[in-house]
């Protein structure tokens, strides 16, 4: 059993051992493909046209936010490397055994809301599809389909590494057949003269498609980047932990997002509705006979998505002390889960999900963006690798609380949420945020819904914590 995927993961926080440490980075490439390899990529791209883009702009902020997001995740990964341990154990570096409780609730949040967003999604999508055939419709389908995705998801978080690794090559394999079948029937649809004849925005706008698909995809799991790189053995080249941590999670997003841009604006009606049913208004341009495919093409996106998430998830209530085993944290997220996509599908029917949606991406995006520029400032600053008995002893060479790192991470926080707004007054949860845009008199410019602080909070916890805390690195590695 020792080699059975089915055996499930006794590791939890710990270094992973020598005798332990296998693999290639090239194996990095499937957990991330999967992850990603969603057919939920077409509709983020029906997202970033709302922002008045034409299709080459589209396609410039597509990419250039795909990529760069998910490079941030190739960096981390390094650190799975050089520290063998989970991503948010591995942050006490910077913040401190204790202090690190600051990025790892913030952490934690996100990946149960991604969670609990991608299993509610598969509900959604099957009770659309069921109901065009004719199959049946109402609450029936959707708690069948409620109990089986979060029972494989949560199968999959307790059983752990090798389960996972496992389960995702066969979920990116499986996707990208059914999705080049997909792009074959629907590219009938398709209206090169409406693509291209697309207006175009300003700058501005341009900016803010760059900044909504940067938080959309590669910042949702930066902070899991290191968990899966901690299994490769130290010898590991960077270069190629980096390059197929990257290429594995941006490929499959870069291609479906350029598609959708291409299907969004060729047909009205699939702009007009993705943002209440982002899944099921794709179905408007299929045969019947592939909607079955279909729906099994968006429920892997889902699981391979949400199947990292509860795996990280769990890593992350661990670091935050609760007293349990890896997989019965990772129980404890699915419970959690559940509640959250009970709530969402059934006490929350026939809401909009794109404005609270893109409201949450950017309420947690900032300091997860300001975690971000402070973990990889702290990463590249440290010539050697990772004091590993440190990472667990608050009296340790990190110390308890590092009130640089933690500093670093209020203040580009703070600032950050100076800069970002929801253009939905009615989610009143968000109207406190913009206020330096409304101290600086700039809340009727162009610059207001552009959500730059997101980028503001990355590029101030990275130079803060570069900057200040360089030189308390290099004391930790003179002892």
């Amino acid at each position: 059993m020792a080699n059975s995927a089915l055996e499930v993961e006794t590791n939890g926080l710990n270094v992973i051992p020598e005798s332990e440490r296998h693999g290639t980075p090239r194996g990095q490439f499937w957990p991330w493909a999967a992850s990603n390899v969603s057919i939920f990529g077409i509709s983020m791209a029906a997202w970033i046209l709302g922002f008045g883009l034409s299709f080459g702009q589209a396609v410039v902020a597509g990419l250039v936010g795909i990529v760069f997001s998910f490079a941030l995740v190739g960096i981390i990964a390094l650190a799975g490397k050089r520290g063998s341990a989970p991503t948010l154990v591995l942050s006490r570096a910077a913040f401190g055994v204790n202090g690190n409780a600051l990025p790892t609730v913030v952490s934690y949040l996100l990946l149960v809301g991604w969670e609990t967003v991608l299993v509610a999604l598969g509900v959604l999508a099957t009770s659309t599809v069921f109901t065009r055939l004719g199959w049946g419709s109402g609450d029936g389908v959707k708690y069948a389909s409620f109990v089986v995705i979060i029972g494989i998801v949560i199968a999959s978080g307790v059983f752990g590494f090798k389960f996972i690794m496992r389960i995702q090559k066969w979920i990116t394999l499986a996707s990208i057949v059914l999705t080049a079948v997909f792009i074959v029937l629907s590219a009938s649809a398709l209206n090169f003269d409406k693509i291209f004849a697309a207006p175009g925005g300003d700058n501005v706008a341009l900016i803010a498609g760059i900044i909504y698909a940067m938080t959309s995809f590669g910042l949702g799991w930066v902070n899991g980047g290191a968990d899966y790189s901690r299994y490769l053995p130290r010898t590991s080249s960077s270069k190629g932990i980096f390059g197929w941590t990257t290429f594995g999670a941006a490929i499959a997003p870069a291609i479906l997002v350029i598609y959708g841009f291409m299907l969004a604006l060729s047909n009205a009606d699939i702009a007009k509705n993705i943002g209440g049913d982002p899944i099921g208004a794709l179905t408007s341009v299929l045969p019947t006979w592939f909607l079955i495919p279909f729906i099994v093409l968006a429920l892997l996106g889902f699981m391979g998505g949400a199947i990292l998430d509860i795996y990280s998830s769990g890593l992350n209530l661990l670091t935050l002390g609760l007293k349990v085993k890896r997989y019965q944290a990772a129980a404890v997220d699915g419970v959690l889960m559940t509640l959250g996509t009970f709530y969402f599908v059934f006490s929350n029917a026939g809401q909009s999900f794109f404005w609270p949606f893109q409201a949450g991406l950017y309420l947690l995006g900032v300091p997860m963006a300001a975690w971000t520029g402070i973990f990889i400032a702290d990463l590249i600053s440290r010539k050697r690798d990772y004091n590993e008995a440190a990472l667990y002893n608050p009296k340790g060479r990190y110390g308890s609380v590092n009130l640089v790192a933690v500093a670093t991470m209020v203040v580009a926080t703070i600032v950050g949420y100076g800069f970002i707004a929801s253009p939905d007054t009615s989610i009143t949860w968000t109207t406190w945020e913009g206020y330096l845009y409304r101290a600086f008199g700039l809340d009727q410019s162009t610059w207001y819904f552009s959500n730059i602080g997101v980028f503001v909070a990355l590029v101030l916890g990275f130079v803060g914590q570069y900057l200040l805390g360089r030189s308390a690195v290099a004391k930790q590695e003179s002892e």
